[in-house]
C-alpha cells in the first residue's frame, strides 16, 4: 500500500513537470526551432534510456528471478514489446489526434477542435511513461521508481515547454496552454496506478508489464519524438538532443538504481 501511495505520487509528479516546464511562456521568450529540435530530442533519448536500463534490462532480470530461462526470459521481453508497440499503434489509429509538426492523423471529419486532436495526441503520448514509472514501483523496490520519476519528469520539462509554445503559437493564450499542460500531464498518474495495480495483483506479471512499457514507449520514440525532432532540417540538433539525454537518464539509473 505504501508503495502504491509513492508511486502515485511520483507518477503524478512526473506529470506535473510539463507543467514547469510550460511556465516559462509567462515570461517574454523567444526559443528559436533549433533550440526547440534539441529539448524534443533531449526527451526522446531520456525515453530511450529509460526503456532500457529501467524497463528491458529488469524487466529480463524479473523474470529470471521467478525462475524463468534466460531464452524464455527474453521471449517474454520480445512479446511484451510487441504488444505495447501494437497497443500504441491501435491508439493512434482508432483516436483522432493530431501532431503539432506532423499534422492530422484519423481525424474523419471536420467536427472535432483542433486543441481536443493535440490534447489526444500528448494523451497518447503521455500514458507509456505513466505506465513505466508504475511498473517499476509496483515491484515492491522503491529504488528501481525513482530513477525511472526523475528522468520521465525531467524529459517532460523541455517538452511542456515545447507543446505550450506550439499552442501559443495557434493563437491560444498562455495561461489556457498550462491549463491544457495540466491535463494532459493527468495522464501519468493514471497510467501509473495502472501499472502498479498489474504488478501488484499478480508479481509474475510485473516482466511483461515492463516489456509492454517499453514497447509503448519505443512506438513513441519512433513515432513521434525523433522525427519531430528531425523536422525542417533539424537532425544534428534533434540527435545531439537524443545523445545527452540519453546519457542523461543513463547516468541517473546506474548512478540512483
Amino acid at each position: 500500500m505504501e508503495n502504491l501511495a509513492i508511486g502515485a505520487i511520483a507518477s503524478f509528479s512526473a506529470g506535473m513537470a510539463t507543467v514547469i516546464g510550460a511556465l516559462p511562456i509567462l515570461l517574454p521568450i523567444n526559443l528559436t526551432q533549433r533550440v526547440q529540435g534539441i529539448m524534443l530530442g533531449f526527451g526522446g533519448g531520456v525515453m530511450l534510456a529509460a526503456t532500457s536500463f529501467s524497463l528491458i534490462v529488469p524487466g529480463t532480470a524479473a523474470a529470471q528471478s521467478l525462475g524463468v530461462s534466460q531464452t524464455n526470459s527474453a521471449l517474454i521481453m520480445v512479446v511484451g514489446i510487441l504488444l505495447g508497440g501494437l497497443f500504441l499503434q491501435l491508439a493512434h489509429r482508432l483516436m483522432p489526434h493530431e501532431h503539432f509538426f506532423k499534422g492530422k492523423e484519423n481525424c474523419r471529419g471536420g467536427n472535432v477542435k483542433r486543441i481536443w486532436l493535440f490534447i489526444a495526441a500528448i494523451t497518447i503520448h503521455n500514458f507509456p511513461e505513466g505506465l513505466a514509472v508504475g511498473v517499476n514501483f509496483g515491484n515492491n523496490n522503491i529504488s528501481d521508481g525513482i530513477p525511472v520519476a526523475l528522468g520521465i519528469g525531467l524529459q517532460n520539462i523541455p517538452e511542456g515547454l515545447v507543446v505550450a509554445l506550439s499552442l501559443v503559437a495557434e493563437k491560444y493564450s498562455a495561461s489556457y496552454a498550462i491549463w491544457i499542460s495540466f491535463l494532459t500531464g493527468l495522464v501519468e498518474p493514471i497510467g501509473g496506478l495502472i501499472g502498479i495495480g498489474l504488478v501488484n495483483i499478480a508479481n509474475s506479471v510485473l516482466p511483461l508489464a515492463m516489456a509492454f512499457a517499453a514497447g509503448a514507449m519505443l512506438f513513441v520514440i519512433s513515432d513521434e519524438i525523433i522525427p519531430e525532432s528531425h523536422r525542417q532540417g533539424l537532425e544534428k540538433e534533434g540527435t545531439i538532443g537524443v545523445m545527452v539525454g540519453f546519457v542523461v537518464m543513463m547516468f541517473l539509473d546506474i548512478a540512483l538504481g
